[in-house]
């Protein structure tokens, strides 16, 4: 008698919380993403989910704008994220704090208690620390079980071509994954 056992993929989001079409969180995502072979890593822009700012009156007069009832279907559809986010001014950008913000009113778990590693990199040494602090404690309020986070430094001198150059960085990195991976085998 044969027999055939599926193995089901875990899935995994990714996305860059920026709406610039040269995001260096987006280009972080995606060097990223090509490290996994344990899991289906899909990875959207946000900017195809823009909306005009959050506002109760809005809301009240309008309801939630579709692409975020569109959004917020997508993101229960997996098992993991990896998000990355840039720094304005010591803070993740407003674009994606309005998403947030939307998404929320859907659905206060947007993340549905789901593992995730947070990141962030920016030019300078520092890598968007401030901004990456910010979601490392606001997400959980909204179900991501921040379970990692990293903060990858002086983007331009240690990623090229997709391709992570700076040793440390990328060891740091693949533990991060690690983490990840081992999460998700125990859901």
């Amino acid at each position: 008698m044969l027999h055939i056992t599926h193995i089901i993929m875990k899935k995994i989001l990714a996305f860059a919380g920026s709406n610039s079409s040269t995001s260096i969180n987006h280009q972080l995502i995606v060097s990223t993403s090509n490290l996994i072979d344990f899991a289906h890593v899909d990875i959207i822009n946000l900017r195809d989910y823009s909306v005009h700012m959050f506002g109760v009156d809005i809301e009240a007069e309008e309801g939630s704008p579709l692409k975020m009832i569109e959004l917020m279907e997508l993101i229960k559809a997996y098992d993991g994220f990896i998000i990355s986010t840039p720094e304005h001014n010591s803070m993740p950008p407003a674009f994606f704090l309005n998403i947030i913000d939307w998404l929320s009113r859907i659905d206060r778990s947007i993340f549905g208690n789901k593992p995730t590693i947070v990141m962030s990199t920016s030019p300078g040494p520092r890598a968007g620390i401030s901004a990456l602090k910010i979601l490392e404690n606001t997400l959980p309020r909204f179900g991501a079980e921040v379970i990692g986070s990293y903060a990858f430094p002086s983007f331009n001198d240690n990623l090229k071509d997709s391709i992570i150059h700076n040793i440390d960085e990328l060891e740091k990195l693949k533990n991060q994954i690690q983490i990840l991976k081992e999460k998700l085998d125990q859901v």
